[in-house]
């Protein structure tokens, strides 16, 4: 009976061993669930994806995206506030109205969720923010690219992708700034137009532009789906080379027009540089790691970081023309 007995508590030791090596093994694979809430589903923000999707390899997360269909800030709040339901630990934003997710971001904070967002300098309620490049010189730079095209003088407009994106009306007002210091001879033609999250609504708006003002010579647009439609609306019109269209856009959008030349430039960075950066970052957060992420830390395969405050910077504009577009596979 004795005998039988030490057997039995042996057993239940033995199963009380496994079963913690058991808990230990799947403790030690339990990964972290990030979710990327861009603007919208875009060319531009599925490469943005491709760098995601690189990092939760190099760095053992779970990260996936969801896009609203169009740039609607409602839905983008509500897509953020299912991730945070589903009990994510990280919430990754390219945010269409800053203010709008403020409420949501703070519902995350209190949940304990890293929040990382990108194109949002300024933003509130957040851990970060990613910038891939110098916001008021990538506004500069974009200008002095249509006066190249367009010379010194004349009218222009200006696209964005809403009055309430933070990125695309700094770069605007940058942009603005430096025309009215530089080149006094430029006009802003009309307030600017926020159609740059559309293509058909960018191209129909411009249709309507070079109808009302026969006399206009250039489009700057800031945000991907401005340059496409304006350099489709300059192309209807049989206009190239009258009028110019400088954007950023996805160089696979970009390429058609900026070889019939009704696009001339399209100044970016690469968006899956910017996905990586985030995954990175929230992985630091997340690991206890955040009095790590000082000025002059290294991302990997990315390179040394501007850090002021809660901006997280990269100076790596590309300039992407007729004669590089088919170097981008994006």
């Amino acid at each position: 009976m004795k005998r039988r007995v030490l057997l039995l508590v042996a057993v239940m030791m033995l199963s009380v061993f496994v079963l913690s090596l058991s808990v230990g093994a799947f403790a030690a694979e339990t990964k972290y669930k990030m979710v990327s809430v861009p603007k919208l589903r875009a060319p531009w923000f599925n490469n943005m994806e491709k760098g995601l999707l690189k990092a939760g390899k190099d760095f053992g997360v779970e990260v996936y995206q969801q896009a609203p269909a169009s740039a609607d800030e409602a839905e983008q709040v509500r897509l953020i506030e299912d991730a945070i339901n589903q009990g994510v630990n990280a919430i990754l934003v390219v945010p269409n109205n800053a203010s709008s997710c403020e409420p949501v971001f703070t519902r995350a904070k209190e949940q304990k969720i890293a929040v990382i967002t990108h194109e949002s300098p300024d933003q509130k309620n957040h851990d970060f923010d990613v910038e891939m490049i110098d916001n008021v010189k990538y506004g500069e730079r974009c200008l002095e690219l249509l006066v190249e095209k367009m010379g010194n003088s004349g009218k222009f407009v200006i696209f964005v992708g809403s009055l309430t994106v933070p990125a695309h009306n700094i770069w605007a007002d940058a942009a603005l700034k430096l025309a009215k210091e530089k080149y006094p001879n430029l006009v802003l033609a009309a307030d600017r137009f926020p159609v740059a999250e559309d293509q058909n609504l960018a191209r129909q708006t411009a249709l309507e532009i070079l109808t009302a003002y026969p006399d206009l010579k250039g489009f700057l647009t800031f945000g991907s789906q401005g340059a496409p439609g304006a350099a489709q609306a300059v192309r209807e019109k049989s206009l190239i080379g009258k009028v110019f269209v400088v954007g950023g856009t996805s160089p696979m959008q970009a390429a058609q027009y900026l070889e019939d030349g009704s696009l001339s430039y399209a100044p970016i960075w690469d968006s899956a540089e910017a996905g990586y950066v985030m995954v990175y970052l929230a992985k630091m957060i997340l690991d206890g790691k955040a009095n790590e992420i000082v000025d002059g830390m290294e991302v990997p395969n990315i390179g040394k970081a501007m850090v002021t405050g809660k901006t997280i910077l990269f100076d790596k504009p590309l300039i992407i023309t007729k004669d590089n577009v088919k170097e981008f596979d994006f």
